[in-house]
C-alpha cells in the first residue's frame, strides 16, 4: 500500500466515508488495502499475482471435474448449432425439413446425456464389474457386422447394424470397451506385480486389441483402427513399457498401415491429398481442397452463422467429418481457435485426473479415455486442415452422428466418474452438498421478508 494512504475505521483508503451497510468494517479495510496495493504495483507484480490466481484455481480438487463437465457441455451445444447450420442445404436437397438432421442429433444428445449421467454417478467399482460383459457384447455386435447380409455399408465401410428405426455402429463402443477392459486388466496385473514381465504385459492386452482391430478392418474403417492403436500405445506408455517394446510395436504398426494403404487405391489417393492447393484434373482431392477453401473464406471472424457457401454442395460431409471446416467458414479463426481451446482444456483435465490419483484403474482408464478423445480430435482436425489424410472419423461431441455422440458422451461420463473418485474431489463435493442442505434448511426455518403494502389510490383512498 502506498505511503500516505489512510484507511479509516470502516472507510476507504484516503477517505472518511461511513462503512457500507451490511458489510463489517474490517472487511472494508482489507479490500481497500488490497485494491490500493494492486493499483500501486507494477506490471510484473500484477502478472505474478494473476499467475498465482490461475495456478490456485487450477490446483483446486474440483477443477478437473468442472473442466470436463464444462468443456463437454460447450462442445455439445456449439456442435448442435453447427450441425443445424451445416445440414440445412443437405436436408432440403433430400426434400426434408431443414431441422431433420438437427432433431436427430438432438435426440442422440439426449440419449447420450442419459448415458453420461449413468456412468458419472456410479461408483468406480461398478465400472470394473461391467467391463467383461461390455467387451463380449461389443465383440458379438462387431461379428454380426462382419456377416454378409447383416452388416450395413455406408460410404464404402461396412460397420453398421440397421434396426429399421435407427442405425448403430458397434465399433464406436469398441473404444469404450477397450478403455475399461484395458485399464482393469493392467490394474489387476499391477496388483499381482507381474507387469515387469513381457508376457504378462502384452498378453492378453495386445491379442484382445488385435481382435477388435481385425473386426473393424473387416469393414474397412481405417480411421477407427488408428484411434484404437493410439489407445493401445497410451496404455502401454502409462504402464511403463520399455522403449524397445515401443520401437518394435511401432515398426510393426507402420508396416501393417503401409500395406493397408498401398493395397487399397482410395486410401493411397487420400494420402496424396495432404497439403493440396489446387484441384487435380481427374477431380481427386476435391473434398480436401474445399475444406481448405472453407477456412480461407472464413477469415478472422467468419461469414456469419448460416452464411457459409461451401455447404451448398461444394464441400461433401459438411455436417459430419468436415464440420470443423464449416465452423472455420462461418465463425472464422476465432471460432476454430475456440473449439481447439475447448479440446485442449478437456485434454488437460483428463491428464490431471490420470496423474492425480493413486488408484491404477483410475489412472489407466482416465489416460486411455483422454487418448481416445484427443487422438480422434487431432485426426479429424488434421484432415479438415489438409495436414493429415482424410480418415472419415467424426469430431468428438461436435460432429453429426448418433453412435459417435453416444460413445463420446459415455467417455465423458466415465471421466467424470473417475474425476470425482479422488479424496479431494469427494471432500469438495461433500462440502458443497452440506452447504446446500444448510441453505435449504435455513430457507424453511427463517420467516419470509414481509413486504409493506402500498397506500391505496383512487376511489379507495378517498373513502378513507
Amino acid at each position: 500500500m502506498r505511503r500516505g494512504a489512510v484507511v479509516g475505521q470502516g472507510g476507504r483508503a484516503g477517505g472518511s466515508s461511513a462503512p457500507e451497510k451490511g458489510r463489517p468494517a474490517g472487511s472494508l479495510r482489507v479490500i481497500s488495502a488490497t485494491t490500493t496495493a494492486y493499483k500501486s504495483a507494477g506490471p510484473v507484480a500484477r502478472l505474478q499475482a494473476f499467475r498465482a490466481r490461475v495456478r490456485y484455481a487450477l490446483d483446486r480438487p474440483l477443477t478437473p471435474y468442472l473442466l470436463i463437465a464444462g468443456t463437454a457441455l460447450l462442445l455439445v451445444v456449439l456442435g448442435l448449432m453447427m450441425v443445424f447450420s451445416a445440414s440445412q442445404i443437405l436436408a432440403l436437397g433430400q426434400h426434408r425439413s431443414t431441422q431433420f438432421y438437427f432433431y436427430k442429433q438432438l435426440l442422440a444428445v439426449v440419449l447420450g446425456f442419459a448415458l453420461l449421467l449413468g456412468f458419472a454417478l456410479v461408483p468406480v467399482a461398478v465400472l470394473r464389474v461391467i467391463v467383461y460383459p461390455m467387451m463380449l457384447v461389443v465383440i458379438g455386435a462387431m461379428v454380426l457386422v462382419a456377416i454378409p447380409g447383416i452388416g450395413m455399408e455406408v460410404n464404402g465401410n461396412r460397420n453398421w447394424l440397421d434396426f429399421g428405426v435407427f442405425q448403430f455402429q458397434p465399433s464406436e463402443f469398441a473404444k469404450l470397451a477397450l478403455v475399461l477392459w484395458g485399464a482393469d486388466l493392467l490394474a489387476r496385473k499391477q496388483k499381482t506385480g507381474t507387469l515387469d514381465q513381457w508376457k504378462h504385459l502384452l498378453v492378453p492386452l495386445v491379442p484382445g486389441t488385435l481382435l477388435l482391430l481385425a473386426l473393424i478392418m473387416l469393414g474397412g474403417d481405417m480411421g477407427t483402427t488408428m484411434i484404437l492403436v493410439a489407445m493401445l500405445f497410451g496404455l502401454l506408455w502409462m504402464v511403463g513399457a520399455p522403449l524397445r517394446l515401443f520401437v518394435a510395436t511401432l515398426g510393426v504398426a507402420v508396416v501393417v498401415c503401409t500395406a493397408l494403404v498401398v493395397t487399397v487405391p482410395h486410401r493411397a489417393e487420400r494420402l496424396s491429398c495432404i497439403g493440396v492447393t489446387k484441384l487435380d484434373p481427374a477431380g481427386d482431392c476435391f473434398q480436401a481442397l474445399h475444406g481448405v477453401y472453407s477456412f480461407g473464406l472464413g477469415g478472422l471472424f467468419g461469414s456469419g452463422l448460416g452464411a457459409g457457401v461451401e455447404k451448398w454442395g461444394q464441400l461433401p460431409e459438411a455436417h459430419t467429418d468436415f464440420i470443423f471446416a464449416t465452423t472455420g467458414e462461418e465463425l472464422g479463426l476465432v471460432g476454430t481457435l475456440s473449439v481447439i481451446g475447448l479440446f485442449a482444456a478437456l485434454g488437460y483435465a483428463g491428464i490431471r485426473v490420470a496423474i492425480g490419483t493413486k488408484d491404477p484403474f483410475v489412472r489407466y482408464a482416465a489416460g486411455a479415455a483422454t487418448t481416445w478423445i484427443m487422438a480422434q480430435a487431432v485426426i479429424n482436425l488434421g484432415s479438415a486442415l489438409g495436414l493429415l489424410p482424410i480418415a472419415g472419423v467424426p469430431l468428438p461431441l461436435f460432429s453429426y452422428g448418433g453412435s459417435a455422440m453416444l460413445s463420446a458422451m459415455s467417455a465423458i461420463g466415465v471421466l467424470l466418474c473417475l474425476a470425482r473418485s479422488s479424496s479431494g474431489a469427494k471432500a469438495a463435493l461433500a462440502a458443497r452438498s452440506k452447504n446446500s442442505r444448510i441453505r435449504r434448511q435455513l430457507a424453511r426455518v427463517l420467516p419470509r421478508r414481509r413486504t409493506t403494502a402500498r397506500p391505496a389510490s383512487g376511489p379507495a383512498r378517498r373513502e378513507r
